[in-house]
């Protein structure tokens, strides 16, 4: 599932190219994704002017005239292409599942073949009390984001510190690779309880968290399989991956025997692999 910086990527790709433009024809290629399109969805979006493009968590909002907003979420493999004034638009294929027609001659090609994704309208001024956002965390590239909010909100948990960087709730878009990799860089296991990190440890794994997700936009995220940037191009970051998908490697920093110790090590937490290293993590 692209995680926040793949999304961030998705949308420093969408914002100059739509914002001013009105939305002049959209095409449904079926019913629904993960869930069925909003009703009238086509009716309600054409003729609209693009104000905004902006991010919440994992979700793209594209705000619109009249108060309107459209949220959308790319899902497990869901991709933006734009197709600039001018260049010649692709006959559908059949993961091609939404297109939007805009004034200024740009076209987008949402492609989305496990259909995961999500396109849903609401009104944005009240966008935080909507189902899908109202109990989400802080967003982490925020200067509020610090060591001390994200003890608070650690308090009391006892599950394993990788999941609860996971879990929406406590902080928002940090997915299965960006939380494997600055929990390497801070120096903390994986299989800690959430509970006992410090304040601390806490304000090393946001400074590393910030950073790695910093890093990760600028590459343009991480292209494993299905990230795409609006382009068509591929994220770069996996190539500065520390640990992630890097079993049995040496891990960076480390002096340790790899055919002793096993080098970086894999496990299953809630379903997801975790990398890391035991002997710098604890």
């Amino acid at each position: 599932m692209p995680e926040l910086p793949e999304v961030e990527t998705v949308r420093r790709g969408l914002a100059p190219a739509i914002t001013g433009a009105k939305i002049t024809r959209v095409l449904l290629r079926r019913k629904n994704l993960r869930k069925p399109f909003p009703r009238a969805m086509k009716k309600r979006l054409e003729g609209l002017e693009v104000l905004s493009v902006s991010r919440r968590a994992k979700y793209l909002l594209v705000g619109l005239a009249g108060d309107n907003v459209l949220i959308w979420h790319l899902g497990m493999s869901g991709q933006v292409r734009i197709y600039k004034k001018g260049e010649k638009v692709p006959p559908p294929e059949k993961h091609d599942h939404v297109q939007i027609d805009l004034s200024n001659g740009v076209v987008l090609v949402y492609t989305d073949p496990r259909r995961f994704g999500l396109m849903d309208l609401a009104v944005l001024s009240d966008i935080e009390n909507h189902p899908l956002f109202k109990n989400i965390g802080p967003e982490p590239l925020v200067r509020g984001f610090t060591g001390a909010v994200l003890v608070k909100r650690l308090k009391g948990r006892k599950t394993e510190i990788k999941l609860a960087l996971m879990d929406q709730k406590i902080v928002a878009g940090v997915g299965n690779i960006y939380a494997s990799e600055a929990l390497f860089k801070a120096s903390i296991s994986p299989k800690r309880r959430a509970g006992t990190i410090s304040l601390a440890k806490a304000n090393a794994l946001v400074r590393e968290i910030k950073a790695i997700l910093k890093r990760a936009i600028k590459a343009g995220g991480s292209t494993l399989k299905d990230h795409r940037t609006t382009d068509g191009g591929l994220g770069y970051f996996q190539h500065s991956f520390a640990v992630y998908d890097k079993e049995g490697e040496p891990c960076p920093g480390c002096d340790c025997n790899v055919g002793r110790t096993g080098g970086i090590k894999r496990i299953v937490q809630g379903g997801r692999a975790t990398f890391y290293c035991p002997r710098r993590q604890r």
